[in-house]
């Protein structure tokens, strides 16, 4: 294969939600931390990648918001869609169509990542293409699950699961384009990340070790712990 040929790397980064469980006034990737909108650090986190080519941001068709946010990002490595869906799949599956009108090819790497992981670090990103370049069917980064698993029925604890074996999902998920558009027309709008919908195709997607900073901006406390990691860097 000729350098022409070698598969490239692009992000994916669906950003059309409202983060109603974050309790914010606004959508969550909107809200400061540390002076700055969440999403603007995780889009310097992936630009500090030299090995992205370029990061595709795809938000919701009434976003006013981005542009003011996040000046200046468009261009060369920095590409916007407002296709968003009703759901993350709906998102990430209009976003894997703008790639390819964009002149994504289908054995290209797409590393799709929440715009709510704002404390990503290049590294990791590294770390995950690194792992996964030369891979049959790709990865996601992951962490092994360190808490006692309780299953819940009625407000009272109705199980206790092992949790030997079991990984916790982080992003980026990196999957090449045709694979990844395949799997989610495959598995339709329900599936919450795209290993899943990789792994309904019956193949395995490969486990790279994340890092507990790799949190997803959820519920109100999680801004605050945000600021506190953001600030000690």
């Amino acid at each position: 294969m000729t350098d022409a040929d070698s598969p490239r790397c692009y992000a994916l980064l669906p950003c059309a939600g409202t983060g109603s469980r974050s309790g914010a006034a606004q959508p969550k990737q909107y809200v400061s931390i540390a002076g700055r909108p969440m999403v603007a650090h995780t889009l310097a986190a992936l630009a500090a990648v030299p090995r992205l080519d370029a990061t595709l941001v795809v938000l919701s068709p009434d976003d006013g918001r981005f542009e003011g946010a996040i000046p200046g990002f468009e261009g060369q490595r920095g590409w916007v869609a407002r296709c968003g869906g009703a759901t993350r799949a709906e998102t990430v599956a209009n976003g894997l169509a703008v790639l390819a009108e964009r002149g994504v090819r289908e054995h290209d790497w797409v590393l799709v990542h929440d715009a709510a992981r704002c404390l990503v670090e290049p590294a990791w990103v590294d770390r995950l293409i690194d792992a996964c370049r030369d891979d049959a069917v790709g990865g996601l980064l992951a962490l092994p699950l360190a808490d006692t698993l309780k299953q819940e029925e009625g407000g009272r604890v109705a199980a206790t699961l092992p949790r030997a074996h079991k990984w916790g999902a982080q992003t980026p998920q990196m999957f090449r384009l045709g694979l990844l558009r395949r799997a989610l027309a495959h598995a339709g709008a329900a599936v919450t990340d795209e290993a899943s919908a990789v792994e309904a195709l019956g193949l395995r997607p490969l486990l790279v070790e994340g890092d507990a900073a790799n949190l997803k901006i959820t519920w109100p406390s999680d801004f605050r712990l945000a600021e506190a990691l953001k600030g000690s860097r």
